[in-house]
């Protein structure tokens, strides 16, 4: 039986269903992702992977029709504006505003809530020596080497409080050196924030890495099938599909 806290954080899909023209991208789709659970969904380009996280993050192209509802916690969040869904999304690119400073990208995200200049550069200072950047607020973005900037981003998204996580392929760019760790680093801090986390990904390394439960999608039938690696970072049990 799950409990209320991980309930209450549920990301859940319910009859999702997204097509453009006369072509089926995702089959009618349920999907439950409880809070600290991850699930990956894998296909080649052109099967509706990274369309799927653009249809939670409420960014869908219009040339997509899609049906079909957002649930986070049993409320239905699917005509909730972008900004207001607490919806965290990692992409490939980084997408730091040359403009500003490390710690200015950092803070750009802060909630509101987090008030006086003092107080939100103490926040962004703490957050960045806990990953390894201690010292990189006020350096120029273009300083950072690849891992560097990788964490940072994802400082980005986690210090504006998401209440889920979405990756549309972060870790394709990084050299293999850098993936594994930046893997690593991405699902314990997921899973220290009790996150429910959608990865999209046609690399099997980033799904073992995440450890759940694996939907494979093709790009001319849909869901073809369901899986589970084998877990190299543990956040969990699987979630289910209904």
């Amino acid at each position: 039986m799950r409990s209320n806290r991980k309930s209450q954080m549920e990301l859940g899909l319910k009859g999702v269903r997204i097509s453009v023209g006369d072509r089926e991208l995702i089959p009618p789709l349920d999907l439950a992702i409880p809070a600290g659970e991850a699930v990956t969904v894998m296909g080649p380009s052109g099967s509706g992977k990274s369309t799927l996280l653009a249809f939670i993050s409420g960014t869908l192209d219009p040339a997509f029709a899609a049906v079909g509802r957002i649930c986070f916690g049993g409320q239905d969040i699917t005509a909730v504006r972008p900004e207001n869904r607490g919806i965290g999304v990692l992409f490939q690119d980084d997408l730091m505003f040359p403009h500003l400073s490390v710690g200015g990208n950092l803070a750009f995200g802060l909630p509101s809530q987090i008030r006086g200049k003092a107080r939100r550069r103490g926040v962004v200072e703490d957050a960045l020596a806990d990953a390894g950047l201690a010292g990189f607020f006020d350096r120029d973005p273009a300083t950072l080497s690849g891992g560097q900037r990788a964490r940072a981003t994802l400082l980005r998204t986690l210090l504006a409080n998401p209440r889920a996580l979405l990756l549309d392929e972060p870790f394709s760019k990084l050299d293999v050196a850098l993936r594994g760790d930046f893997r690593r680093f991405v699902f314990e801090h997921a899973a220290a924030r009790d996150l429910p986390v959608l990865l999209v990904t046609h690399d099997e390394s980033d799904a073992d890495a995440a450890g759940g439960r694996v939907l494979t999608l093709s790009a001319t039938s849909g869901i073809v099938q369901a899986r589970r690696p084998r877990p190299k970072v543990r956040l969990g049990a699987a979630a289910q599909a209904n």
